[in-house]
């Protein structure tokens, strides 16, 4: 079965780390078609859209999707992306690694970030001159949906630690309403949990990180906290994720367009190449997932590694590298 894959590089360094990803799929004996379209602030500034038609239409119809950085333009890009494949999770692992310098080696925490509501519905508006709000949107539909999935994670992974971050103490209705129905969603699987306000959740997250596994988050605290946590474990070039959907996915590292080395061949591709594992899982091709995944640890443990990592090897350098382990 030929499994279509749209292949958006977007900005920055998308367009190196995206291609590592891609010569890494190649590598393997799976019938990908590799299609690629373009979005981002060169597709603004030459067309007067960061996210053109064609490139929409292709990631709703291809089966998945491969996405690099967005730059400047990010909310008009990979926000609508994640709308257009269907994702209403957002599952951002970040685990330490053999060979990094990791701040908290134990850290292996999985983030499921609700990704259609919270702050980042773009409601926005100006009552008058130096006054503008945010509508903060958190549905029962969508916090049942992102909470089921949370819990299924966690027993599909032998995860046995599961949080439910909030902050129900202040925005009573909004998270109030998420708290809520995570908990029914518990008590209907009769599953453990424990539940943190998400502000001192960040302080424990990095005193105990192997106190947590499974974190279920809104979407902005999902957002910041997986952050967070990539400073516990070598930074934000070793975080993949996935926005799922009922019937699509898109596949993006959690850093992003990184101007300051655009072009010059040091980007990081573990967090993309990570990303393109996950998307073997979704595929259902466990193995492959697997050997990619070893293959990238044991180039963390053993080199070469970029810059970020202390290394001096570029881009290519570490791809190939994971090719000939693989």
């Amino acid at each position: 079965m030929t499994h279509e894959i749209a292949v958006i590089p977007g900005d920055g360094i998308g367009q190196e780390v995206t291609p590592a990803a891609v010569e890494v799929l190649e590598a393997l004996d799976i019938d990908f078609d590799f299609v690629e379209g373009d979005a981002g602030d060169a597709v603004k500034e030459a067309t007067g859209d960061a996210l053109p038609e064609e490139t929409r239409e292709l990631a709703a119809d291809a089966d998945a999707t491969l996405f690099g950085a967005a730059g400047e333009t990010a909310a008009d890009v990979i926000l609508p992306l994640r709308s257009i494949v269907g994702s209403f999770a957002n599952v951002r692992p970040a685990r330490a690694y053999p060979g990094v310098d990791a701040v908290k080696p134990e850290t292996d925490i999985v983030f499921i970030r609700e990704n259609t509501e919270g702050v980042y519905t773009g409601i926005e508006s100006e009552i008058t001159e130096g006054v503008t709000t945010l509508t903060r949107v958190v549905t029962e539909d969508a916090s049942r949906e992102i909470a089921e999935y949370g819990f299924d994670y966690a027993r599909q992974n032998d995860f046995e630690d599961v949080t439910i971050a909030h902050k129900a103490n202040v925005m009573r209705q909004t998270d109030g309403l998420f708290l809520e129905t995570a908990e029914a969603v518990a008590a209907e699987r009769d599953a453990e949990y424990d539940t943190a306000l998400m502000d001192a959740l960040a302080m424990h997250l990095i005193m105990n990180p192997d106190d947590y596994g499974v974190v279920i988050c809104p979407n902005l605290a999902g957002d910041m906290l997986s952050d967070l946590a990539a400073g516990l474990v070598g930074g934000l070039g070793l975080l993949p994720s996935a926005n799922v959907g009922p019937d699509n996915a898109l596949f993006e590292p959690v850093h992003g367009s990184a101007p300051d080395i655009a072009g010059e061949g040091v980007a990081n591709p573990s967090a993309m190449i990570l990303s393109a594992a996950m998307l073997l899982d979704h595929f259902g091709y466990d193995e492959e997932g697997d050997r990619v995944r070893t293959a990238v640890e044991d180039v963390l443990e053993n080199g070469p590694t970029t810059p970020d990592l202390g290394g001096d090897a570029s881009t290519e350098d570490v791809t190939a590298a994971v090719i000939d382990h693989l």
